[in-house]
């Protein structure tokens, strides 16, 4: 009687043990934790390496901009000297007989052209649409209609003044007639052109 009081007794005694060993939380594997971690490191890294690259790229780009298009102001207003050379050779009369004004004409289109070379060694590119072409919204200006049933409605009819483009971006609209009464164009003579806004003679 006594034995089975002394087993009760310590049955009651290792009771308690034995549920806080059921209670108690199992151990995470420290193979499957280390790993999680080194998933969770390999991702964070992959994102910052990613976010550096983009950085890189934003960065080129405006460098490149800043390069390419700090002139824009000088460029426009370098533009209008080429079109008053222009204006100056087209007031010579073609059938001038005067040496002297013979000689200043070709001083003047000497002029020209090494100020269109020098504009297109630097990205100043012209726009010069001819008759026939379509209306580009994105390259033209129109300044007047003209009504001429020969040419698709829309399309350019007289180039009044040139534009131009720098580096591939609008300086200046090309300011064109336009016809107007004609035909409409064909779907593909209206989709937007390829080209881009430097799309034209260079300068």
């Amino acid at each position: 009687m006594r034995l089975a009081m002394t087993s009760n007794i310590d049955d009651i005694e290792n009771e308690p043990e034995a549920l806080r060993a059921e209670a108690a939380p199992a151990q995470p594997d420290p193979v499957e934790k280390l790993q999680a971690e080194n998933s969770d490191l390999k991702d964070r890294v992959l994102r910052t390496l990613a976010e550096m690259e983009n950085l890189r790229k934003r960065t080129e780009k405006e460098v490149h901009d800043s390069r390419a298009y700090a002139v824009t102001s000088f460029a426009r207003d370098i533009v209008s000297v080429a079109d008053n050379l222009e204006r100056a050779l087209a007031s010579v009369p073609a059938d001038a007989q005067d040496g002297s004004l013979k000689s200043l004409a070709e001083g003047v289109e000497m002029t020209g052209r090494q100020l269109s070379s020098v504009l297109s060694k630097h990205g100043i590119t012209r726009i010069e649409p001819k008759t026939g072409d379509r209306f580009d919204p994105n390259l033209h200006e129109a300044i007047f209609e003209v009504p001429d049933p020969s040419q698709p409605a829309n399309s350019v009819v007289h180039l009044v003044q040139a534009g131009f483009s720098l580096s591939g971006r609008l300086l200046r609209p090309a300011q064109v007639g336009v016809s107007k009464g004609g035909a409409k164009m064909s779907v593909a003579d209206t989709l937007p052109s390829d080209s881009e806004p430097s799309s034209g003679n260079q300068a």
